[in-house]
């Protein structure tokens, strides 16, 4: 039996739902690590859990993920929403937002992964993220649609007098806001999320964008909150500059003659952060997966980051000229994660890891799994005529595979067209299946070696559901 891959994009178990991911790299009995710490999708009708877990992985290697289990519980059994945590001295400070976000605990740990305990109330609210400072001083964040930071006193937990600073930027204005307060910022508006570092000795404030206006070479032409995005200072309580977006879960993005884009997964809410791991950095961040918001996975992207000659910070896939950067957008959302050369093609594949999901009658989507098996597959359900199932990247080596063997659950015949580098590349396999087939194996046209995109085409003459897609692997 072949092994599967595990820990691509999402980057914890298939039956795992942790959005909200903040990244953090500890140092715990002299070893380092990268912790994450978020939200728990539990509770399947809504938004979040009432338990938080923390997972973690050695800093040199992003793809050997630990569960350490449940780290805090909510003090009255309210749901817990996006929390952050901090290291000052020997003890590590939980941030938990406890009853949605409305209360906002601090609790305390000698161990990243806890249990955090001692909880007490702080004068802080939705979404808060936290900074300690390289002078030991400790800096707060938080707001929705509406953003407010602060410096805390020893306590960790209330605000140092004459600190508080409303609007450190503008804020989005969303349809469900009435009365316009003279705060909104139409082009770069915080929503939510809010997530601060350091970053080449400038303070950057992570966060997740509203955007109200188009970005037509993004595919987006409404409201959108999938983005997540950058302002920086020199000050950590204000003086803000827009820096531009880090990170988008709308998928792959196709790009149109006219200059316009097309999303290729369903967007959805986004909340992470960066983190340099063992001298590279990363955009942690979250899908969707489901028919709604109640089923995140956690993911992750290699992002690069500079700084040009007056001072300006660049995070994100950036453009250098003679050296110097000029620009960055986000990276693109992929299948591979930290498997940065792409995925083992010999190994078994989920469809689930799909970042390009589209067309059809009926939006096809991912089917959240919870059983707790690491050999479990998150299934592509609502499969109709036209659907395109995308994965990059896709590692064949320096041998070229004979055959792609697919589990496809066929409800009606149909054509399986595997396609190559774009979704309408060149077809480089074909597979039939009638009704009831559960599994197919075709002879590839063309040899094929290194790192590709791959795409899976369903046809059919049925107007009716088509398949259920459930994993695939190639072999020599």
């Amino acid at each position: 039996m072949k092994e599967y891959i595990k820990s691509a994009n999402p980057y914890m178990p298939l039956w795992e739902h942790v959005p909200d991911g903040e990244p953090r790299v500890f140092e715990y009995n002299g070893e380092k690590r990268v912790y994450v710490y978020g939200s728990h999708d539990t509770m399947r009708t809504e938004y979040c859990g009432k338990d938080q877990v923390v997972w973690s992985a050695p800093v040199d290697d992003l793809t050997n993920w630990t569960c350490h289990g449940v780290c805090y519980e909510s003090t009255d059994g309210s749901v817990l929403y996006a929390p952050d945590v901090v290291q000052k001295g020997d003890t590590f400070y939980l941030y938990a937002a406890e009853c949605k976000g409305s209360r906002i605990m601090v609790a305390s740990s000698k161990n990243p992964a806890g249990l955090f305990t001692n909880p007490i109330k702080t004068d802080l609210g939705f979404d808060p993220g936290i900074l300690v400072d390289d002078d030991g001083k400790v800096y707060a964040y938080w707001g929705f649609c509406a953003c407010y930071c602060c410096e805390l006193n020893d306590d960790m937990a209330t605000i140092k007098d004459g600190t508080f600073h409303a609007h450190p930027m503008g804020h989005a204005m969303a349809s469900w806001i009435k009365v316009d307060d003279g705060h909104a910022d139409p082009v770069d508006a915080f929503f939510e999320a809010s997530s601060p570092r350091k970053v080449m000795g400038k303070y950057v404030y992570i966060y997740s964008k509203r955007y109200s206006t188009p970005v037509p070479e993004l595919g987006v032409f409404g409201e959108n909150n999938g983005f997540l995005s950058y302002k920086y200072s020199d000050s950590p309580l204000e003086g803000y500059e827009m820096g531009g977006d880090i990170s988008f879960n709308g998928g792959e993005i196709l790009h149109n003659p006219d200059g316009t884009g097309e999303m290729t997964y369903r967007w959805g809410n986004n909340h992470g952060s960066i983190a340099e791991v063992n001298g590279k950095w990363y955009i942690f961040y979250h899908r969707h997966t489901g028919t709604d918001e109640f089923a995140r996975q956690a993911m992750i992207e290699p992002v690069d980051v500079a700084m040009d000659k007056s001072g300006k910070i660049y995070i994100g896939d950036i453009t250098y000229v003679n050296g110097e950067p000029v620009s960055s957008k986000p990276v693109e959302m992929t299948s591979q994660g930290a498997h940065i050369n792409g995925l083992d093609a010999y190994k078994l594949i989920s469809a689930g890891y799909a970042c390009h999901l589209r067309g059809g009658s009926s939006q096809a989507y991912i089917k959240p799994v919870y059983e707790h098996d690491d050999n479990i597959s998150a299934p592509i359900v609502n499969i109709t005529n036209g659907t395109v199932a995308g994965y990059r990247y896709i590692q064949f080596g320096s041998s070229a595979p004979k055959t792609v063997t697919v589990e496809i659950t066929a409800l009606q015949d149909v054509i399986v067209n595997v396609r190559l580098d774009t979704h309408d590349g060149r077809i480089v396999a074909t597979m039939n299946l009638k009704t009831g087939d559960t599994s197919a194996t075709a002879d590839l046209t063309a040899g094929i070696i290194g790192k590709h995109a791959v795409y899976f085409e369903f046809n059919s003459d049925s107007p009716e559901l088509l398949a259920e897609f459930s994993r695939f692997t190639f072999d020599r």
